[in-house]
């Protein structure tokens, strides 16, 4: 017990070090809050390996030190830390769309159906009109990678149409528009940090959750929950994410071979995500889940609250979607 303190105060004491020297070392903090094997975790491991490489090829005097699982805090402290400078370079998901109304394209419902659809949306859409708004608030996207289609898992029976959530505590991430969402389809969505959702399973503190699939197996959701519903309800990505005003102060060929890496990690992660896809279905079948396909068309039927809620309160929200109608057709 005695070493096992010891153990943890020594990685503490290490991290802060490093938090708080990272400008003088030149090492450049990397943050996830992604499970170990999880595709995000591992997207963000080999952007860092390959940037690592390319800063060393470079003869360059910086170094990425990658942080996974949440080491450095869950996304709303690492948002903060952003800003403040103390991490350098995070992934974030869809947490960032609570303070950023445009950002909710990717919060609505069945809008998103296929990869192909992203790059259309990245390049006429995101990065012209999204990514401004991002910037106005202290923050800058370098990648729009993967998380993934979401599904719903829970403890009592299979998700065939919306009116089965009816009652049930589903986990969401703590995005106002995941809980618009849920409401609307008649769950009680129940917004808790990513890292206690299996805690909160297994004692009953949440009925199910939604997550894609990549980290349903990778957090071992399995072992506590019975039935998984293939919904695919949202495409989330996830966004490779620097404070504004301290990643504007590293040197401009610094800046240019971070963006080449998270640009090449990219690539590597939609290859990667569409691999395991039919893997990890087969393998959360054959740990004992109960698999379902959900009526699609049902819940797109439902979900029209959602899309007037979406014009009516996010600025610009239905040139927002018009272009991205006309991007994806």
């Amino acid at each position: 017990m005695r070493t096992s303190l010891l153990k943890k105060a020594a990685i503490t004491a290490s991290l802060a070090i490093l938090l708080t020297n990272s400008s003088l070392a030149k090492d450049l903090v990397v943050s996830t809050t992604a499970s170990l094997g999880s595709l995000q975790y591992d997207t963000t491991k080999y952007f860092v390996d390959v940037t690592n490489q390319k800063l060393s090829e470079a003869k360059l005097d910086y170094q990425l030190n990658f942080f996974g699982s949440g080491q450095l805090g869950n996304d709303k402290d690492t948002q903060q830390k952003l800003k403040l400078g103390t991490i350098d370079i995070a992934l974030l998901s869809s947490t960032l769309a609570t303070n950023i109304p445009q950002m909710a394209i990717f919060e609505l419902p069945f809008l998103i159906t296929n990869r192909q659809q992203l790059s259309k949306i990245e390049e006429h859409v995101f990065y012209p009109l999204v990514a401004p708004e991002v910037e106005k608030k202290g923050y800058k996207i370098i990648g729009l990678w993967e998380n993934g289609f979401r599904s719903i898992t829970n403890n009592h029976h299979p998700i065939n149409h919306p009116e089965d959530l009816k009652g049930l505590k589903i986990r969401t991430p703590s995005s106002s528009w995941r809980l618009k969402m849920f409401k609307t389809w008649g769950a009680n969505p129940t917004p808790i940090p990513f890292g206690d959702v299996f805690i909160g399973l297994r004692t009953g503190v949440i009925d199910g959750q939604e997550n894609p699939l990549t980290n349903i197996y990778a957090a071992k959701l399995q072992e506590v929950q019975k039935y998984l519903s293939i919904t695919n309800h949202v495409y989330s990505p996830a966004y490779l994410t620097v404070g504004k005003n301290s990643y504007k102060k590293l040197p401009e060929n610094v800046q240019k071979i971070i963006e080449a890496g998270a640009k090449e990690a990219q690539t590597w992660g939609y290859a990667e995500a569409e691999k395991r896809e039919k893997e990890l279905e087969k393998k959360l079948a054959d740990s004992g889940m109960k698999i379902n396909n959900a009526n699609i068309q049902a819940f797109i039927d439902a979900s029209q609250p959602i899309y007037d809620e979406f014009i009516s309160e996010v600025p610009n929200g239905k040139e927002l979607l018009d272009k991205i109608k006309d991007a994806i057709k």
